[in-house]
């Protein structure tokens, strides 16, 4: 209780400050509080779940997800095939316009998504069965496949990180995509205040008042995406506590995710709103692995690894009801999604310490140093990764330890540096079932023999595999091929699994519209 009267006095001074910032209209602003700090403002450059949700307050997509997982025209006009389905035409939506002030163009769509194709798993892919891209006239231009690709919509429509956002050409050409751009112009249904933006703290948008939303109603990221709020700002609270007394006294409207520890407490309180996430919208936990340096390019290690994370341990660490959490699931994919299967599972099935000791001891490991790098800042990696942790040390994991905030570790997680310089090892992480649910993006499966960053795991008995699962178009098929890959991942330890649980986002009532899709929508939203 005096922890809780403490965070309510925090958010008291809390309000103090936030009504000294630029006050814009005199319309209250929708505040939503993140995860993690925002540092990195590009989402083909990123690969954090923060850009992303930055990203699309400012861009916009040429296809979008709905709630049942549907793809839809979104910039488009709509598109059509040809009856071999290797040449597809796209058309933009007439009145569309940069932030800038430009109209938006076929050219503009063609460079980002080449940009994008360089950088993401299924983006890669699909450029990889891609003839020629070439533009037809300011709103047209065709993607002529070289060979069958059965993703092609999905591709394009790809709801979280990497998301072919569209940007200007002048910006997608002139940026590798491992770098980020210099000059944020979208032509989503917000615009940027650089001015009052502060790394890591705060960042502040405007309506787009020149925003030419679709015609017909907000369907998850599809429809119509009207901005109803003047402004909306993106705040970061380290501390749990202050948080939930943010929300709970309405000096922010929105947490991402709500604290755990006081969920409980949310759904006692008749002025808040818990999301009900399922599917696709639900988490899974692992561990991310340098495969590029020892000790984890011996595929014996990486066993043992796998067989230390006793995934009812690492998910109870969140103290979730049992209805959220669900350790005993045996799917890559996510339980609840297309292509869930127990397949390959028995890999997984039973880990325990006694056996990964007994495997680190075959692996003939002599007690090397494994760098960890440890999120401390996000609320739903750093109670699994002391876990993790703690179950690698008992296991006789040598570890050392590197705690830092998200945004810093995430920098190091795509360099390549030697450990002595910098360099890591093993990176706990979460994804959702809209980054692992298609096996062309699935971190486990899709990155392979790509030497993607931080992706390095190559495993020359699943490319064949995931060749015929990209140019395959019948659902049946497709289903048997994910099987298959489920089966390779798990024999080859791409990305061991620590479980996965639900982790739904808050709100106040006084918001209508709020779009409960996985992760946080601001468009549609208004205040009663």
């Amino acid at each position: 209780m005096r922890g809780w009267m403490q965070a309510a006095m925090a958010a008291m001074a809390l309000a103090a400050g936030l009504s000294a910032m630029p006050a814009g209209a005199q319309e209250k602003p929708l505040r939503l509080v993140l995860n993690v700090g925002l540092q990195n403002l590009d989402p083909i450059a990123s690969p954090s779940f923060v850009t992303r949700n930055f990203a699309y307050m400012v861009y916009d997509t040429l296809v979008a997800m709905d709630s049942k997982g549907q793809f839809r025209p979104q910039m488009l006009e709509g598109w059509k095939t040809s009856e071999d389905r290797l040449s597809w035409t796209f058309t933009l939506r007439p009145g569309l316009e940069f932030h800038d002030g430009t109209p938006v163009t076929a050219a503009d769509a063609v460079a980002s998504i080449k940009r994008w194709g360089q950088r993401d798993s299924i983006g890669r892919r699909l450029m990889a069965a891609t003839g020629e891209m070439k533009v037809l006239d300011g709103r047209s231009f065709v993607i002529q496949l070289a060979k069958p690709f059965g993703g092609v919509i999905e591709a394009l429509g790809k709801p979280s990180v990497h998301v072919p956002f569209i940007m200007p050409a002048r910006i997608a050409e002139s940026t590798p995509p491992t770098q980020a751009v210099k000059d944020v112009v979208g032509s989503g249904p917000y615009l940027f205040l650089k001015d009052e933006w502060v790394p890591g703290e705060r960042t502040h948008f405007r309506r787009n008042p020149k925003y030419l939303p679709r015609d017909e109603p907000a369907d998850g990221l599809a429809g119509g995406k009207r901005a109803l709020m003047e402004r909306v700002e993106f705040l970061t609270m380290p501390d749990i506590s202050l948080r939930a007394a943010a929300l709970t006294q309405g000096e922010v409207d929105y947490l991402e995710y709500a604290p755990f520890d006081y969920l409980p407490r949310f759904q006692r309180d008749r002025n808040i709103v818990i999301a009900k996430p399922g599917g696709i919208a639900q988490i899974v936990g692992g561990v991310s692995i340098n495969f590029n340096q020892p000790p984890f390019d011996n595929i014996a290690m990486r066993r043992a690894l796998q067989a230390a994370l006793v995934r009812e341990e690492v998910v109870s660490a969140h103290g979730l009801p049992e209805a959220m959490r669900n350790p005993a699931c045996l799917s890559v994919y996510l339980c609840g999604t297309p292509y869930a299967s127990d397949a390959g599972g028995d890999i997984i099935r039973s880990p325990s310490i006694e056996r990964a000791k007994q495997l680190l001891q075959q692996a003939g490991y002599k007690g090397e140093k494994i760098v960890l790098l440890q999120p401390a800042d996000s609320a739903l990696i750093n109670p699994m990764a002391l876990v993790v942790i703690d179950l690698l040390k008992r296991a006789g994991f040598n570890l050392e330890v590197s705690t830092s905030d998200w945004s810093s570790i995430a920098q190091r997680w795509v360099a390549r540096e030697p450990i002595e310089k910098g360099g890591w090892n093993l990176v706990p992480v979460i994804y959702t079932g809209f980054d692992m649910a298609d096996p062309l993006s699935n971190v486990a499966i899709g990155y392979n023999c790509t030497n993607n960053q931080p992706w390095g795991y190559c495993n020359p008995a699943m490319t064949p595999v995931l060749d015929a699962f990209a140019a395959e178009s019948d659902p049946a098929k497709r289903k048997a091929l994910a099987a298959d890959l489920q089966k390779l991942a798990y024999e080859f330890v791409t990305f061991p699994l620590d479980g996965q649980f639900t982790s739904p986002a808050v709100w106040r009532t006084e918001l209508e519209g709020v779009i409960d899709f996985g992760f946080p929508v601001m468009w549609n939203i208004k205040r009663k």
